[in-house]
């Protein structure tokens, strides 16, 4: 019933950081780890959907659609978060917009203002199945 697998471990390295003080305007594509201690008014997601990891500072701001595997968010987030493989809700976390994710770790204190999907992060064509009637 219940696994003793964790989730896959986030990017250890952060590559890229947005300071405090700083504005990007912009859509922000990366590879590897970024951290974001400014604000950011676009999107942001990792290059081709591959794995990468996004930590938004207490200070942090982003005004658009987020869409990275491994996702820590202490600051504001205000637009739809994907977070393909796992998503970290720290204790001063603000985030308006749907959730969806695949492991989700929320810490009191969190504030979510939309709806949490739990799955994949593109939805699954349902599958039929036809079932034979059998007369007897």
């Amino acid at each position: 019933m219940f696994s003793d697998r964790k989730h896959p471990p986030p990017q250890k390295r952060i590559d890229c950081l947005i300071g405090a003080g700083t504005s990007v305007r912009g859509d922000i594509v990366f590879t590897g780890g970024l951290r974001v201690d400014g604000r950011v008014e676009g999107n942001v997601a990792t290059v081709d959907g591959q794995a990468g990891t996004l930590v938004i500072s207490e200070q942090a701001r982003i005004d658009g659609e987020i869409r990275v595997s491994h996702i820590v968010v202490n600051g504001t987030v205000n637009g739809p978060v994907t977070a393909s493989d796992y998503l970290e809700l720290q204790p001063k976390a603000r985030l308006t917009g749907d959730v969806s994710y695949k492991t989700l770790e929320m810490h009191v204190g969190a504030v979510i203002q939309g709806r949490l999907n739990h799955g994949a992060a593109e939805p699954e064509s349902a599958s039929v199945v036809e079932l034979k009637r059998v007369q007897g």
